[in-house]
Parts: structure tokens; C-alpha cells; sequence
């Protein structure tokens, strides 16, 4: 099987001491319906351990749910620490309660994109769908001679 016909494998956890996770739920089921394979860590998670196990599954992408306002330090920690383990290829989403304010800031510290209450289940299916397979095009781009 080529990586581009690997199913997409994304992790979907919930960081820190937020115990609300009907949105994550949603999502993942989402995305495990539209033929991805999920991985959902649970409930008041460390970066540590969502890097953790994103390394250990080979995930494309990770996909944080915050609702607790502590969005930046969250988003900041687990990408960081993706980096630091060799793993800025990993794409990074996310959705919760975030103001329209913080966004600048959660893209320039490397959050792919970000999914508020109000849109389809189906957005990030599809946003997905579509940074994955620029991803794995651009990898098979590096890896030829």
C-alpha cells in the first residue's frame, strides 16, 4: 500500500482539565465515518502524552478539543513538543470555544485550522481530506531521486 492510499489516521484528544468531550465525540465519529482511522485518547490529557501517543500511532494529523479557554498554552505545548520529537510534519487542528481574536495566533504557532461551534461535522472531514493528500504529495515529491 503507497502512503497515498494509507487511510488518514488522526488522534483526536482532549487536553488539560476540560471534562466536556461531546464535541471531540462528534468529530471523531466523523471522520472514522468518512473512512479515517481515529484514535481518541479520552478525557484531560498532558501534551505529553497526546505527543505520546501521535508518535506511537503514526498519525497525520492531531486534532485538539478545548473548551476550558486555555486554548494558546494547549495548542503551543502539544506543538512544540511535536516539533521536538521530530514530528512538524504532523498536522495540528483543533475546535472548541476559541475567540475569533486568538486565531492569528493559533496559526502562527502552527495550528493548521480550527473548527468553532456552528459548523458542519463535515468541515473538517473534508479540510482533512485535503491538507493530508497536499501533505503526502509534497512527502513523495521529497523522497524522489
Amino acid at each position: 500500500m503507497t502512503l497515498a492510499q494509507r487511510p488518514i489516521r488522526v488522534l483526536i484528544a482532549k487536553p488539560g482539565l476540560d471534562g466536556h468531550d461531546r464535541g471531540a465525540r462528534i468529530v471523531a465519529r466523523a471522520l472514522r465515518d468518512a473512512g479515517m482511522e481515529v484514535i481518541y485518547t479520552g478525557l484531560r490529557q498532558t501534551a505529553e502524552m497526546i505527543v505520546a501517543a501521535a508518535l506511537q500511532e503514526d498519525v497525520d494529523a492531531v486534532g485538539l478539543s478545548v473548551l476550558s479557554g486555555a486554548h494558546v498554552h494547549h495548542f503551543q505545548a502539544v506543538r512544540s513538543l511535536l516539533d521536538a520529537q521530530g514530528a512538524s510534519d504532523v498536522l495540528l487542528f483543533g475546535g472548541g470555544i476559541i475567540p475569533a481574536a486568538d486565531l492569528p495566533v493559533l496559526k502562527e504557532l502552527g495550528v493548521a485550522a480550527v473548527f468553532t461551534p456552528g459548523g458542519s461535522s463535515q468541515d473538517p472531514v473534508n479540510w482533512l481530506r485535503q491538507a493530508v493528500a497536499e501533505k503526502r504529495r509534497a512527502e513523495e515529491f521529497q523522497e524522489e531521486p
